[in-house]
């Protein structure tokens, strides 16, 4: 088994960037998820509200993201910490202090969303906990939904779409890890795995949600992948594709690098 490929979303629900190698840091892959849209109250806007999220593009640039999308002017923005006034956020249930990106970007994102809504970032003095129902352990995480890393596999992907119509694309799942080799959804028993230098937890199946059904190059929705997901995939009123999991330690991964299970020597 090996990683396929690594995935970075630094705006929560935008485009993602796939990258050869992936530094994790405090928060998990560095740059993933550090910026956020918000409404006029703080709170998260995602795909599930503004499916045309998923045609921003985004790219990196040192210490700056940069954001472009069809009929648009590009848009630059500083991932400096301390630009802009500290402001009080929510994803989910959890509040949090995040800086504002300005009356610039701002525009940018109502302009194109079609609603009044702000850009924050996330500063490296902000403490979100990681679910202490599943990570005992005092950890933090960014904007993403309570994990710090997705995984999902080839073999699991390529069951799913054999029981469809019309297979899908891994980015409907938007994860942050692809490992291949494996066979269809062995990585629900995984406890543990090790990654190059990197030990990971695998603490929680991931339940799906509508931003699934999201066409991710289009902003169309339709009803797969959770309709045929909901066949065999159910439990307690949610379906689960992939694993979230939550690294040790700081770490470069790679694409290519050998999947371990359990921890051992990279």
């Amino acid at each position: 088994m090996h990683v396929s490929s690594l995935h970075v979303y630094p705006i929560k629900s935008a485009g993602g960037i796939s990258v050869e190698e992936a530094s994790l840091d405090d928060f998990g892959f560095a740059m993933d998820r550090r910026w956020m849209i918000v409404d006029s109250r703080g709170a998260m806007v995602s795909q599930r509200e503004a499916h045309r999220l998923a045609l921003v593009n985004v790219s990196l640039d040192r210490n700056m993201i940069q954001v472009s999308a069809s009929d648009m002017e590009p848009l630059t923005v500083s991932g400096e910490e301390g630009n802009g006034p500290t402001i009080e956020v929510a994803v989910w249930d959890d509040r949090c202090a995040a800086l504002d990106a300005g009356d610039v970007a701002a525009e940018w994102f109502s302009g194109f969303l079609g609603m009044p809504v702000r850009l924050v970032h996330m500063p490296g003095t902000t403490f979100r906990r990681v679910h202490p129902g599943f990570v005992p352990e005092t950890r933090r995480v960014s904007f993403a939904d309570a994990f710090p890393v997705l995984l999902t596999t080839e073999a699991s992907l390529a069951d799913l779409n054999a029981r469809m119509e019309t297979p899908l694309p891994m980015n409907r799942f938007r994860p942050n890890l692809v490992v291949r080799g494996t066979t269809p959804f062995e990585e629900d028993e995984w406890r543990q795995i090790q990654i190059g230098p990197v030990t990971f937890h695998v603490v929680k199946p991931c339940d799906r949600c509508v931003i699934t059904t999201i066409n991710q190059a289009t902003a169309e929705q339709g009803k797969e992948p959770l309709r045929t997901l909901a066949l065999f995939r159910k439990r307690n009123g949610q379906v689960f594709f992939g694993q979230n999991i939550v690294h040790q330690g700081p770490g470069i991964i790679r694409v290519g690098d050998r999947v371990l299970i359990g921890a051992a020597a990279p």
